[in-house]
């Protein structure tokens, strides 16, 4: 936390121009943990924040679904495992829809993925870029509001481990969906 706050007083206002970039990519954690020090310590502002994050990460999406309405599938079939995720996100697509756009990127690692597979279908690209519009927001107020809230739950320097701990039972989720889906795939290979 020590080391954001050196950033934002070092870059002042040019530091959310680096949270429009962050999320323009990913950036859950490090909106959380922005949010958190702007209830610490007042110099991040939310409202900033919230409006940075949301055109970064509605920018970010745009960006995916033309790369992948323009190259998506020469540039899928180059990118190892690629072709199996964005079959997926394919799959998702046609099942789901507009609630599949509205919250992919809460999906952790289907973000970039899911917005190239949505340029890679015949879907308008004014209908994604409404729903993404719409999903950006959501997604840039839950993280803010989280932040700042986590702050005011656990204190500003304890953000990190609530972060941490709420990351290690994610990945002890996943651990446990792996080896039980492995299980299952053994005893119907072995049945």
């Amino acid at each position: 936390m020590a080391e954001l706050a050196e950033i934002w007083n070092e870059w002042g206002h040019l530091a959310y121009l680096g949270a429009f970039l962050w999320s323009f990519f990913e950036g859950e954690s490090f909106v959380l943990m922005a949010a958190a020090l702007g209830h610490a310590t007042g110099i991040v502002d939310p409202w900033v924040l919230l409006l940075s994050v949301w055109a970064g990460s509605f920018l970010g999406d745009q960006c995916w679904f033309l790369l992948g309405r323009r190259f998506g599938v020469r540039v899928v079939r180059r990118i190892p495992g690629a072709e199996a995720r964005v079959a997926r996100a394919i799959d998702f697509i046609e099942r789901f829809g507009a609630a599949f756009i509205l919250s992919f990127r809460f999906a952790y690692g289907i973000r970039n993925v899911a917005s190239v597979a949505c340029g890679m279908t015949t879907m308008n690209y004014g209908y994604f870029a409404a729903l993404n519009f719409v999903a950006a927001g959501v997604w840039a107020a839950s993280f803010v509001a989280a932040g700042w809230f986590l702050a005011e739950a656990f204190g500003a320097h304890n953000v990190g481990w609530a972060l941490g701990g709420i990351g290690l039972f994610v990945i002890g989720g996943l651990i446990y969906r792996a080896r039980a889906a492995r299980r299952r795939a053994d005893a119907a290979s072995s049945a």
